[in-house]
């Protein structure tokens, strides 16, 4: 056989292993992606864990925070005097002291004299009182303050309350993992929305639509639960989370639709998969997965 030959079948080679190398990376459900969301910790990792992010999910990412516009504070000097504020008052103070300067040009004194003198000076006096409280309630009022004020109300904080599982629980999960990986290895995308949220179920639709486009589909059997470590629990309002290490093992392999031609995997030898699942119920409805993310 000829250099040129070998040239010739190792390139071959290597052009159908860049072909297949995305099916290979693409068995399972979910595909080896990190999927959905976990509330409000979408974007937490879990606890005890080496989970990779959440590369698509419906939750938005936590946002910048929200930019403040301080207050403008009016200096002192740029405040308007209290007279030219209070005209009704600076009127009456004016009416008094013109008075009297009346009273003094024509021989009298400020008060005036007998008994009228008498009661204009008490209207006078309790006037004066009047003004003087006003212009001392003005000066001490309080001013607005410098501190920044936020655009908008902060969200609402997430009940943090964690909750026990029980073996029911435990069993529900395991129940979830063999289920959705029959219905993925089925291609039955009707059944996935019992298992999980729709937003999973979203995904994992468009998975089998893309496995179907390419003449492809993947199976996923024989799966046995190795360990299932609960990593954490947390309760947001009338909504329950738990994410759960699910260590499991399971034959991997990859055909071309209708025919036995294998693609990739090995049905013969089962796969060890460890990913970090995430479940979610309503406090009177039944568990679902609502994201997987992996390690």
């Amino acid at each position: 056989m000829s250099i040129n030959i070998l040239h010739r079948i190792t390139f071959i080679t290597i052009v159908i292993a860049m072909t297949l190398s995305p099916l290979l990376a693409e068995a399972k459900a979910g595909k080896g992606s990190s999927l959905g969301s976990r509330g409000s910790r979408t974007y937490v990792q879990p606890n005890g864990t080496a989970a990779k992010p959440m590369e698509r999910s419906i939750t938005p990412p936590p946002s910048q925070a929200i930019p403040r516009r301080p207050v403008v504070t009016p200096s002192p000097a740029a405040r308007p005097p209290f007279l030219q504020s209070h005209p009704f008052v600076g009127g009456l103070l004016g009416g008094l002291f013109g008075a009297g300067l009346m009273s003094l040009l024509f021989g009298g004194h400020f008060f005036g004299g007998g008994a009228a003198g008498l009661l204009g000076a008490i209207l006078q006096l309790a006037l004066l009182a009047v003004l003087a409280k006003t212009a001392i309630s003005y000066w001490r009022r309080p001013r607005p303050s410098t501190a920044s004020s936020p655009m908008a109300p902060p969200p609402p904080t997430a009940n943090p309350a964690e909750f026990a599982l029980g073996p029911n629980d435990l069993t529900a999960f395991e129940g979830i993992l063999c289920e959705v990986q029959a219905a993925w290895s089925a291609g039955d995308a009707g059944a996935l929305p019992r298992l999980m949220t729709p937003e999973m179920a979203a995904y994992l639709g468009e998975q089998l639509r893309e496995d179907r486009a390419r003449g492809v589909e993947n199976h996923v059997e024989q799966v046995r639960l190795i360990k299932g470590d609960i990593n954490e629990t947390w309760q947001e309002g009338r909504v329950q989370y738990a994410t759960v290490t699910m260590t499991w093992t399971a034959l991997d392999y990859t055909l071309r639709i209708g025919t036995e031609q294998l693609v990739e995997g090995d049905p013969r030898s089962p796969q060890r998969t460890t990913e970090v699942w995430t479940f979610v119920r309503r406090l009177v409805g039944p568990w679902q997965m609502s994201a997987i993310q992996q390690v």
